[in-house]
């Protein structure tokens, strides 16, 4: 039986539609996930739909909907951009309807509560709106939220709170040993920094009356609702009923090899921090990976709704192509870092490495194939020192590519790809094959056998460049799988004799883009 990993990505709010920011998210864990599956583990790959919200009330009643209402319409907007991106995950979560999760939420409060980690008291503090958050006045920057600008609202009421302060040393040991896994370095030492200055309580509830009765009711007290992050983090186990037991939660979190969370550095506590606390108080078993991702930004701000400067990912799905977003986001920005959004830089990058670099190096091949050899891949012929240095620096990409995926470096990954597809086309123009068929014409055996061997190693080297891109750009390597008789599901350790395959005269698989 396989081993197993599990990948989730956070479940954005659904007030609005949309934005790249989401998409960014998406297709990262998507390559992450195709990645693992890949490499022979079986995927559990999670994403849902954050419901409980203030932000969502205060967004239906603008509106002049019902909560509920705007969330169904709304949810279709992160599903239809799931489709449009070729996100292949295995279920999606709501968090204001499913069952499981809402039995689940409840008996995670219970679990807490029997404890003795939960205790009510009065509380006053300053809430952002829009972070769904508390903030010291430290925290802030110039007064207001350092993630929307805006200065939070002081609420005063009684909460429940979760004893936090009580797990500090398990998860500074939990992170130092290696049980639980931050990425990168960075968010790590961030991490241990804030536990390490001392962990105080946090408030897990609200009052029903000011979330306006929306939100998963506090067990044995109706007057409260769970805070919408607490109530939202248990959604990663609640997509199994681990309640009764549930074999798809045995197998893909108690006992995969992987449990990793994919998310944005503006949320690094709740997932590093609280969300551990309340597994390790619940006793429940910790992710094994926490990766962060970094913002993409428009002239230097980070992308949101309320700032109005998103931009919107079906737009340009529409415009560009899934290809041309899905390479771009992952082979242009940093995993871990920010970076600035500029279409003429998506064209620039689709074109080149895709248009240009894979596209021109199988359309030369299966064009050379269909002309010298009758449209079928030869036997491997006279192979030489330059087919040999091919083959290694193959060998070599495949290394590089999968360790960095391992690493959830999809910008390494796509680099040492990108040096492969170089090389190749280097390796067609240094062996010139146009000449060897001139002289092979005239009677040359030697030239007609490394004619052979220039089309065999050629034609192989495009077969596992399509299966190294399948976790970035699925559908362009379907087309380049098929374009050189390849089986669109081949793995590379499944591939087999390329001789005496039927190759398809490519067309343009990845069309140049004008702007």
């Amino acid at each position: 039986m396989p081993a197993t990993a599990y990948v989730s990505t956070t479940i954005p709010y659904v007030n609005a539609r949309p934005h790249l920011g989401h998409a960014f998210e998406y297709v990262q864990a998507d390559s992450i996930s195709r990645h693992l599956t890949m490499t022979g583990r079986e995927v559990y790959f999670l994403t849902g739909s954050d419901e409980n919200s203030l932000k969502n009330v205060l967004a239906a009643e603008k509106a002049g909907m019902t909560t509920q209402a705007l969330v169904d319409r709304n949810v279709s907007y992160f599903e239809e951009l799931l489709a449009s991106l070729g996100v292949g995950t295995t279920a999606f979560i709501r968090t204001s309807i499913d069952p499981h999760h809402l039995a689940g939420a409840a008996e995670i409060w219970r679990r807490l509560d029997a404890n003795d980690d939960i205790y009510a008291k009065d509380y006053a503090g300053l809430y952002c709106v829009g972070c769904e958050q508390f903030y010291e006045p430290s925290d802030l920057v110039d007064g207001k939220c350092p993630e929307h600008l805006v200065e939070p609202e002081l609420v005063s009421e009684r909460n429940y709170f979760f004893r936090l302060s009580r797990y500090g040393d398990q998860l500074a040991e939990a992170i130092e040993s290696g049980q639980l896994r931050v990425h990168p370095q960075t968010r790590l030492n961030e991490t241990l920094g804030f536990i390490r200055s001392g962990l105080a309580d946090i408030s897990i509830s609200r009052s029903a009356s000011r979330a306006r009765g929306w939100g998963i009711p506090v067990p044995g007290d109706p007057s409260q609702v769970m805070y919408v992050w607490i109530d939202a983090l248990t959604n990663y186990i609640n997509t199994f009923n681990w309640l009764h037991d549930d074999p798809g939660y045995h197998r893909y979190w108690a006992d995969a090899e992987r449990r990793i969370h994919v998310l944005g550095k503006g949320v690094l506590r709740f997932h590093a921090v609280y969300w551990p606390a309340m597994l390790l108080a619940a006793k429940l078993p910790l992710p094994t990976d926490v990766m962060v991702h970094g913002y993409i930004t428009n002239a230097g701000q980070k992308l949101s709704k309320s700032l109005g400067n998103a931009i919107d990912p079906e737009e340009l799905v529409a415009t560009f192509g899934q290809d041309a977003v899905r390479y771009y986001l992952l082979a242009e920005f940093s995993p871990f870092g920010d970076g600035d959004f500029a279409e003429e830089r998506l064209v620039a990058r689709y074109n080149n490495d895709l248009a240009n670099g894979v596209g021109n190096l199988v359309s030369r091949l299966t064009s050379m194939v269909e002309r010298y050899r009758g449209g079928v891949v030869p036997a491997r012929g006279g192979a030489g020192d330059l087919e040999a240095d091919l083959e290694s620096r193959t060998a070599d990409a495949v290394r590089d590519s999968v360790a960095a995926m391992e690493r959830f470096d999809h910008r390494e990954a796509l680099a040492r790809i990108g040096e492969l597809v170089r090389r190749s086309n280097a390796y067609v123009g240094d062996r010139a094959p146009w000449h060897l068929a001139k002289a092979a014409d005239t009677g040359d055996e030697d030239a007609a056998r490394t004619l052979d061997a220039v089309l065999y190693c050629g034609i192989d080297a495009v077969r596992r460049i399509a299966i190294l891109l399948r976790p970035f750009i699925p559908a362009g390597t379907g087309r380049l799988l098929g374009a050189v008789g390849e089986d669109p599901a081949a793995s590379l350790d499944s591939l087999t004799e390329l001789a005496g395959r039927k190759v398809v005269k490519a067309g343009p698989i990845f069309p140049r883009i004008e702007l």
